[in-house]
């Protein structure tokens, strides 16, 4: 009986040892690994839709979500340049965009004026992790939850096609500037003055 007892023993630790031999080698995956590779596509989906939203309500006031309450016909040049500092690549001419770039996970933007006040913003989103942030983002996700968009048209600048997605809040218009003609892929976001009619 004690024989049996002890070869019991021996067999179930002979077997646990062999489990965690193939765990530690990467052979036998381990649940917390399953459950983060599970998990990881609905975090990017999620933190995506978030960013999608965050839009929403700022845009009715001619802002973008989390940018030093900037609006588009008055706020200064001067006021952004003594908040977030002189931009990293200039406008050119009077038509050009300031362009603050992404980094350390701080999206990228880029700002026009007129007359010293901004006409025009652009959100590029972040350069990491780009999936949970404007490459999530997708025209079926804008329909989703916004509807349908009061224009889509298509943007041809030599070899380059992009399809332009716009939603009009208020006295002004959300332009969704995708790469290509599939609806993925969104390169930028764009604030301006409601033009459509």
């Amino acid at each position: 009986m004690k024989f049996y007892k002890s070869m019991k023993k021996i067999a179930v630790a002979t077997v646990a040892a062999g489990t965690l031999v193939l765990s530690a080698t990467g052979a036998v995956p381990s649940q917390a690994a399953a459950a983060q590779s599970a998990a990881a596509p609905v975090d990017a989906h999620t933190k995506a839709y978030e960013t999608l939203m965050s839009f929403y309500k700022p845009a009715l006031n001619g802002q973008f979500p989390n940018f030093h309450g900037f609006t588009i016909g008055s706020t200064t040049h001067e006021s952004v340049i003594k908040a977030i500092g002189e931009a990293e690549s200039p406008a050119k001419d009077s038509d050009g965009f300031d362009v603050y770039h992404a980094e350390m996970g701080h999206p990228g933007y880029a700002i026009s004026y007129k007359l010293g006040k901004i006409k025009e913003m652009r959100y590029f989103g972040t350069n990491v992790e780009r999936q949970t942030n404007l490459g999530g983002i997708s025209v079926k996700m804008l329909v989703q939850h916004w509807g349908t968009p009061y224009e889509s048209v298509l943007i041809k600048s030599g070899k380059t096609v992009q399809k332009k997605i716009t939603y009009v809040r208020g006295k002004y218009q959300l332009e969704f500037i995708f790469d290509g003609t599939s609806g993925t892929g969104l390169n930028h976001i764009n604030l301006v003055n409601k033009s459509i009619k």
